[in-house]
């Protein structure tokens, strides 16, 4: 028996709309080892050259992070020990004293383990070329909020293959649909506890399109630079992003934080939209240098 059947007197309402939404994605010409050695070879790049190759972007993307740091007064926080902070409560400490207005709210600085490339040379068949390998890079993550979407980040590491990750909440967006249409509510971490009109916050959850996602997605974006260098362009190149990893909730909200339940009552299975929606985020680009293709090669040893 479902909680919504079990103790229906005890509901205030049920609401179904996605949580978090994760898309990542790297350059498609530079995005698994085989098109990275490809690349450098149409370029007559030495294939042990492939760290000089990689190092004046990675200087680029850090030089970029400073300079809209300044730009925006704020300074970027280094985490020497990441697991010791939560970065979400970190960001809402900041929001709770600047606001909620659109723009950049703050850029950590992480070192975290990313995926890369290892010069290799095959005495046996004497190739030289690129395969897969593991490291460790700086990783910036530039916490925004967009106007539509909310509160959003984008992360972006400083060593190729440049993968970057992009994520929202899905509440973050319905809260601020409700501000806009001036429908109370309240949230307690990221959970809806209260909605005045949940008939109104399920027609807009329902409204939701996954095409304005691609608007913002497609925009420049200024946390990844610009590259006028012939050595490798990071901005307008098409993209293959990943299927996206996708959350859904179904909350009954009753007199304390209830449990989720399977579905909404009267609803759709949120299942099939989760499985519909992870099939159509396939923008023709994602936030400036994106693309993705896993790589399926073994993971060599890290440096």
């Amino acid at each position: 028996m479902l909680l919504t059947e079990r103790y229906p007197e005890k509901i205030r309402g049920v609401l179904s709309c996605f949580d978090r939404v994760i898309i990542t994605g790297t350059l498609p010409d530079f995005g698994h080892a085989q098109a990275a050695t490809g690349y450098l070879h149409m370029r007559q790049i030495r294939i042990f050259d492939f760290a000089a190759f990689a190092k004046p972007l990675r200087d680029a993307i850090r030089a970029n992070a400073e300079q809209l740091a300044r730009e925006a007064a704020i300074e970027i926080e280094y985490l020497r020990k990441p697991k010791a902070l939560r970065k979400d409560k970190r960001i809402a400490e900041i929001l709770a004293q600047r606001g909620d207005a659109p723009g950049l709210v703050h850029i950590f600085s992480v070192m975290e383990t990313c995926t890369t490339y290892e010069p290799w040379h095959d005495k046996r068949t004497h190739r030289t070329f690129l395969r897969p390998d593991s490291g460790k890079c700086v990783h910036y993550y530039f916490y925004f909020i967009d106007a539509e979407f909310g509160l959003c980040y984008l992360r972006v590491p400083t060593w190729a293959p440049y993968r970057l990750q992009f994520y929202f909440n899905g509440h973050n967006w319905l809260a601020a649909e409700l501000r806009k249409r001036n429908i109370g509510f309240r949230l307690a971490d990221n959970v809806f506890v209260q909605i005045d009109d949940f008939v109104r916050a399920q027609k807009m959850a329902d409204r939701f399109r996954v095409k304005r996602l691609h608007v913002l997605l497609n925009q420049p974006q200024p946390a990844v630079p610009r590259s006028s260098s012939s050595r490798l362009a990071i901005t307008g190149t098409c993209c293959r992003p990943s299927t996206p990893r996708i959350s859904s909730s179904a909350a009954a909200t009753i007199s304390r934080r209830s449990r989720r339940p399977p579905y909404r009552p009267g609803g759709a299975d949120l299942r099939p939209v989760a499985a519909r929606t992870a099939r159509a985020v396939r923008p023709a680009r994602l936030a400036r240098a994106r693309g993705l293709r896993r790589n399926r090669g073994r993971q060599g040893t890290a440096r």
